[in-house]
């Protein structure tokens, strides 16, 4: 059954009334008119049926009945407040659904998530690694990485990183012994690890590209394994199994814990960067701007 509740407007100008003891101050807490707290103050009494105010020359005091219906009502708006502070702290806490590509995810995100989590310990971050790109109109996510050349409608977007380049990168141990990769040159004696997106990743650089920006002919540059995934090229990598072409960025951290190396300097910049996007109606929820926030300062402190 529909519960029959007086308007709150009525309430709460009764309940200000009723604390002062006088339409006039309750009329300025609530920024109207006394003759607006008086109608109100009518109406609520027309709906219960008795009176709650005996209305004196210069004052006004309550009634048995209101003085009976005072400390509830006091009650009800404290939990009306209550309600409303969980509300919001619901949308600061709580679930954030990321959709991102599994090599940014593995090599960039996963090694410093645990610096957001320590930051925000109310927000639960569940990941979609997928190169699938995510409708966040109609999906279930709240925010998503993707590479790109930027110009979405309709979202807020952020350049995360930007200026990128592809290194060459392999384990330390090509780069030692009697046959050591010192050299381009040397390349001819090595796997080439190949990483192929299709799609709009198609626009990544190739062996072939690197190559010729280093001067050096005569070395097949489609031999080698090919792999969907920059992580899984990498893993090879740092397995010894070849020389891979990957985003300086994401073997970073490799490279500082001595798992990969960069043997040659020379890098070739990428077309496209990574950007943060979210649907510009969710852009400043609390935990989407915290996310977003965190995910920026983390990209300056690796460009610094």
């Amino acid at each position: 059954m529909a519960r029959r509740i007086p308007p709150l407007n009525a309430l709460r100008a009764f309940e200000a009334a009723a604390r002062h003891l006088s339409f006039a101050k309750a009329a300025e807490e609530l920024n109207v008119t006394p003759a607006a707290i008086s109608h109100q103050v009518k109406s609520l009494e027309a709906f219960v049926g008795v009176p709650l105010f005996r209305r004196l020359t210069r004052a006004v005091m309550l009634t048995d009945a209101g003085q009976a219906a005072l400390p509830l009502l006091y009650e009800a708006f404290d939990r009306l407040e209550q309600a409303a502070e969980r509300m919001r702290t619901h949308d600061e806490a709580g679930e954030l659904k990321l959709s991102a590509a599994p090599s940014f995810t593995a090599k960039w995100l996963v090694p410093r998530l645990d610096r957001f989590a320590a930051a925000h310990p109310e927000i639960d971050v569940r990941i979609d690694a997928t190169n699938q790109v995510i409708d966040l109109a109609r999906e279930d996510v709240d925010i998503a990485i993707r590479y790109g050349p930027g110009g979405y409608p309709k979202h807020r977007e952020d350049p995360l990183l930007e200026d990128e380049a592809v290194v060459p990168v392999c384990s330390p141990a090509l780069c030692e012994g009697p046959d050591a990769l010192t050299t381009p040159e040397d390349l001819r004696r090595q796997t080439l690890l190949h990483i192929h997106f299709g799609g709009q990743r198609s626009t990544w650089p190739t062996w072939e590209m690197w190559l010729r920006a280093a001067g050096i002919a005569g070395i097949d540059a489609t031999r080698g394994p090919v792999f969907a995934q920059e992580s899984l090229a990498l893993q090879a990598a740092i397995a010894g199994q070849g020389v891979a072409l990957a985003s300086s960025m994401f073997v970073a951290e490799d490279i500082a814990a001595g798992r990969l190396v960069r043997p040659f300097d020379l890098g070739i910049p990428l077309e496209f960067g990574y950007f943060v996007i979210s649907l510009e109606a969710n852009a400043d929820r609390p935990k989407v701007a915290a996310f977003r926030d965190w995910l920026l300062e983390e990209a300056g402190r690796d460009k610094r």
